[in-house]
């Protein structure tokens, strides 16, 4: 019973690695990501939707490998169809805001009511303590609240937010974690369990595990832009044709550096000698690397740090990283196919990227249409005749 991403992602995660996800969406339009651009179809990705059969890259990324359903709760006779779907389940997984599935009967205490052991996991943007209703459970505002803004970027930029919907992707694996805990200990003693987890409070919780007051306070800014002052020599550094990410924190690394700028003697530099004078002198030190990188090309510096053994790499964008070939061939990133036409255009999404010695994990199926498995999941698994699935229909219950 999740929208957007963060509730859908838990679910594909659940569904990669081998649960029977029937995901349940309102009747009058579905899923809110079905409408995001861009989209595919018989057309190949557009940003715009040219035919209704056209299907939003959002909904075939986060919908695969479930079986789409659709009810609406608040009409009354929805009641008795969620109980016997939570009858039937082990997991229920939601991502409204505080009180919803509550006012609509759905509730953990109510369906705690229904199933004992069920396990009912909850991801919003304030826990369940948290404003009811408030409209602010969006990445962004997560993010503008958490403090992530404020370490992103340089000094002197505005606040700056992470391209990547933070919040929303990291949010869901402690979801997934609290889940798969909740089903150990369920095992155990037979019980089910409320899985509470909230957005404000993971990347609060990820952002302390860097001491940013603390080091504001000592002297160095929250806000470092490009570079990483107390590990340096460490961060993004200009070539001649991109940018190249170098991290050598450590004293080898440091003297491998220096060695690769065929500048050996910086390594007993009375500047440079130690950690701490490299941070305490960051801005020569970072002065001397962009003098280094900048006179040559990302392929050739990248080559040169790795034969002297420096971390280093060539910064990439996402068309290029997403097709990376260890990538690929490990099924992090897969192809995303439309329903109908196949594999009509180079369209790559989320993968499952954990590997088990003795089992397999994957997305094999394509994002359900709305209400496709109707029939199956009312019919076969709840046992519902096929004139009264009409008659839900008729009076659009499903």
């Amino acid at each position: 019973m999740t929208i957007a991403l963060a509730g859908p992602f838990a679910t594909l995660l659940l569904a990669g690695l081998g649960a029977r996800v029937i995901k349940v969406e309102n009747p009058a339009g579905g899923d809110p990501c079905r409408n995001n651009a861009p989209y595919l179809g018989i057309d190949g990705a557009t940003l715009t939707k040219r035919h209704e059969d056209d299907i939003s890259i959002s909904a075939l990324n986060r919908l695969r490998g479930k079986i789409g359903i659709t009810l609406n709760l608040k009409e009354q006779s929805a009641q008795a169809i969620l109980a016997d779907l939570v009858g039937k389940s082990d997991i229920l997984v939601e991502n409204f805001s505080r009180g919803t599935l509550e006012r609509l009967g759905a509730g953990y205490k109510q369906c705690k009511e229904i199933n004992p052991r069920l396990i009912y996991c909850s991801i919003s943007g304030f826990g369940s303590e948290g404003a009811s209703g408030s409209g602010k459970d969006m990445d962004t505002i997560i993010q503008a609240l958490s403090g992530v803004m404020l370490v992103s970027g340089a000094s002197a930029d505005p606040p700056i937010r992470v391209g990547l919907p933070l919040a929303d992707l990291c949010t869901p694996l402690f979801g997934v974690i609290g889940i798969l805990t909740a089903l150990r200990q369920l095992q155990m003693t037979g019980v089910g369990q409320y899985v509470d987890v909230s957005m404000m409070g993971v990347l609060t919780m990820m952002l302390a595990a860097e001491p940013y007051d603390i080091l504001e306070r000592c002297g160095i800014p929250q806000r470092t832009g490009d570079t990483v002052p107390r590990l340096a020599p460490m961060g993004i550094y200009p070539t001649q044709d991109g940018h190249v990410a170098i991290c050598a924190p450590t004293q080898a690394f440091a003297k491998a550096l220096f060695d690769a700028m065929k500048q050996p003697g910086l390594a007993t530099d009375p500047r440079f000698e130690t950690r701490d004078l490299r941070v305490k002198n960051v801005d020569e030190l970072d002065a001397l690397v962009r003098s280094f990188t900048g006179s040559m090309p990302t392929q050739e510096i990248v080559s040169r740090l790795e034969q002297s053994g420096v971390p280093a790499a060539e910064v990439r964008g996402p068309a290029t990283a997403f097709r990376d070939p260890g990538v690929v061939s490990r099924r992090e990133t897969v192809p995303l196919v439309h329903p109908k036409y196949g594999n009509v255009d180079d369209v790559r999404g989320m993968g499952i990227p954990i590997k088990f010695s003795n089992a397999s994990v994957g997305l094999e199926d394509s994002a359900p249409m709305l209400g496709e498995h109707n029939d199956f999941v009312y019919g076969e698994l709840l046992g519902y005749s096929p004139e009264k699935i009409k008659e839900l229909k008729a009076n659009s219950v499903i």
